[in-house]
């Protein structure tokens, strides 16, 4: 027994060092012989996914064959030589494509589908609205009238959509499709704001204004006349619409007084001459009294200021009309004049902007139009000893002459009719020739002295 298990321990060796001589020879390192038993514990969240990703590429590399890494000459392992014996060794055939045919059938069986959803302003309770109340009634102006829609529809609208119902075939058939799928409590609501027959506004005129009625006066009128009246009457509601007629005297026992004729018909103005100003009490306020005589005082000083005032004005604004007035006098040095005023220029340099209570130009801006991107002090017009006029921009935003922007600081020459445009109001600068034409000629005159 001694010499069995001593030459086989000598085989053993000899065969492992003839592995060891082949793995050096082909350039290979031994694999070092490992347990595969694991011990089993519980996985973070992060092991779980990463875990479940491993497993995927595994699966996957077992269907294509084998992992490119392992080419080198090492063999598998049994765990891998288990997942290459699971994978299937026949290709799995690709799902084949649908047909074409097939695809176009989808999207026609689609498309009435998509049609329903939109039926443009008419919704399906409006639809069956119309239906109930034109049953009801046979009167569409009646219907236009007294029936809620979704939307506000014009008598014309209502009788072109009842026609559509009666003698479109596609829009009748796209209407009931979606009057079918209407929820059963949301046609119950539709169905109890149905219009009043004539005939049941006849049965309910009989029931008496000066009686009382109850609910059971009006369950015992439903269950006489089943027939006259729609299928989703209530009680309730026929003690509504009656209390509705007792109002508005439509009941057969209640008549309308009729108006007096002539001029016995008693109006406001007459029943305030009636009252005789003698017995009103007028009581003394002095609070009232005393504040009435300052505000009266307040408003002759602030007249008197502007009384005061009024020869330093040097623009004037004028309305502008239709009719051809004349733009300049002997004063009217130019004119800048937009679509609903014009100002006249009469002293050599004026100030434009938006005028507040705080700050107080020459020429308001906001008189022609909106004017709260114009500045305060948005520029300023000088007329120089030449006879030419510059715009000089002080304001945050560009003024544009002709097209041309004249950023803040800047200053640009106006000429007869060019365009001033400032944050979209547009005003056309026009000079008076004849004034200008003087002023240059006493220039000329005084220069050579």
């Amino acid at each position: 027994m001694a010499s069995g298990t001593a030459s086989r321990s000598e085989d053993e060796e000899s065969l492992a060092g003839q592995k060891r001589a082949s793995s050096q020879a082909l350039g290979t390192i031994p694999k070092r012989r490992s347990s595969s038993r694991f011990i089993k514990r519980k996985k973070f969240d992060d092991e779980l996914v990463e875990s479940s990703l491993a497993k995927s590429s595994t699966r996957a590399k077992g269907a294509s064959g084998v992992e490119p890494g392992r080419c080198s000459g090492s063999e598998p392992s049994s765990s891998e030589k288990k997942k290459v014996s699971k994978a299937p060794s026949t290709p799995v055939p690709p799902s084949p494509a649908p047909a074409p045919g097939l695809t176009k059938r989808v999207k026609k069986s689609k498309q009435p589908l998509q049609v329903t959803k939109d039926l443009g302003r008419w919704k399906p309770a409006d639809d069956l609205l119309l239906i109930n109340a034109v049953l009801q009634t046979n009167d569409l102006t009646s219907v236009h009238l007294g029936v809620k829609f979704s939307c506000r529809f014009t008598l014309r609208e209502v009788q072109e959509r009842w026609y559509a119902l009666l003698y479109d075939p596609v829009i009748s058939k796209l209407a009931c499709q979606a009057m079918r799928q209407l929820h059963p409590e949301a046609i119950a609501a539709i169905q109890s704001k149905a219009l009043f027959s004539k005939a049941e506004e006849q049965l309910l005129s009989k029931v008496g204004s000066t009686s009382q009625p109850t609910l059971e006066t009006f369950q015992n009128l439903l269950h006489r006349h089943p027939d006259a009246f729609y299928l989703a009457r209530t009680a309730k509601a026929l003690q509504t619409h009656w209390q509705l007629m007792k109002q508005y005297y439509l009941l057969e026992d209640q008549t309308v007084q009729p108006l007096p004729k002539g001029d016995q018909v008693l109006n406001f103005s007459d029943a305030e001459d009636l009252i005789d100003d003698s017995k009103l009490k007028d009581m003394r306020d002095e609070v009232l009294e005393h504040e009435l005589t300052v505000a009266d005082r307040r408003q002759k000083r602030e007249i008197r200021q502007l009384e005061q005032e009024l020869h330093k004005w040097q623009v004037l604004v004028d309305s502008i009309t239709g009719m051809s007035s004349p733009d300049f006098d002997n004063q009217t040095l130019a004119v800048l004049r937009g679509r609903m005023v014009r100002y006249l220029m009469r002293s050599r340099e004026i100030t434009l902007g938006r005028a507040t209570k705080d700050n107080q130009i020459d020429v308001d801006l906001s008189l022609e139009g909106p004017a709260w991107k114009i500045s305060r002090k948005q520029g300023v017009i000088k007329l120089k000893n030449n006879g030419d006029f510059f715009i000089a921009n002080e304001g945050r935003r560009p003024i544009y002459i002709d097209g041309r922007p004249v950023l803040c600081g800047s200053k640009w020459r106006l000429s007869n009719n060019s365009v001033v445009e400032i944050a979209s109001l547009r005003f056309v600068f026009l000079i008076n020739q004849d004034l200008i034409a003087l002023i240059r000629a006493e220039a000329a005159k005084i220069a050579p002295q």
